[in-house]
């Protein structure tokens, strides 16, 4: 008898498919909550395999939504992926960093005195539409069946092509030099870290990101979405 039909109706429920809405933890990994939710099922329900998977990998640094798929609607997951994102990011200007995060340290300063509330506003209303994104060289991109920030952590640089991607619109929540917050809807694809540094360049500066949350993936919310301090019940209740 095979495993699908020996197990009870709520393990089959998690074996014919279930997508969670779940905010990741900081420094969590993408991998590490989808191992969460697979340990999860299997020790509740007793299931020696099953399949789970993510879309769309949010860095260790980074919070907010993510959507974990598990047994057949794994197959879904690319109709996640090709949804548009909303994140909150806080950017530091005046500094830069090799990963454009706080993964690592401060390699130059700069000065602020161009980065006024009018000229943001200016450049953010420049940004908005469709465009070519350079991606971070500390990045999940593939290069030569490497990863890039594999050869980034090895002291290695190697050229990153531009990407297309569209800025649907971008709004100012805070403005208290030298951080801001910004809130960015975008398409699948968009590097807010990018982004970040492009800012710092076109204002005359250099910037970084310091905090991102992702908001939401196409009309799911954050709002609406699972801790991961709850998802034991959550396994036993659906």
């Amino acid at each position: 008898m095979s495993e699908q039909k020996s197990v009870s109706p709520e393990a089959q429920k998690w074996l014919d498919g279930q997508v969670i809405f779940i905010n990741k933890p900081l420094r969590w990994t993408s991998f590490d909550l989808v191992r969460k939710v697979r340990y999860g099922i299997r020790n509740h329900f007793g299931l020696k395999k099953i399949k789970v998977g993510h879309a769309g990998t949010l860095d260790p640094l980074a919070t907010g939504m993510m959507v974990i798929c598990t047994g057949k609607a794994t197959k879904t997951l690319v109709n996640y992926q090709d949804l548009g994102k909303e994140y909150v990011a806080g950017i530091r200007f005046g500094s830069t960093t090799p990963s454009f995060d706080l993964e690592t340290e401060v390699d130059a300063s700069f000065s602020t005195e161009k980065v006024t509330r009018e000229a943001l506003e200016q450049v953010l209303s420049k940004m908005i539409g469709a465009q070519q994104q350079v991606p971070p060289l500390f990045s999940a991109k593939k290069i030569g069946g490497r990863r890039a920030y594999d050869i980034a952590r090895e002291g290695n640089t190697v050229e990153i092509k531009p990407q297309s991607i569209e800025i649907y619109s971008m709004e100012i929540l805070s403005f208290e030099l030298p951080d801001i917050v910004i809130r960015v809807s975008c398409s699948k694809g968009t590097y807010i870290r990018s982004l970040a540094r492009d800012l710092g360049l076109a204002l005359g500066s250099g910037a970084h990101l310091i905090s991102l949350s992702r908001t939401a993936i196409g009309s799911h919310t954050l709002d609406k979405a699972l801790n991961v301090d709850d998802l034991d019940n959550y396994l036993l209740q659906l």
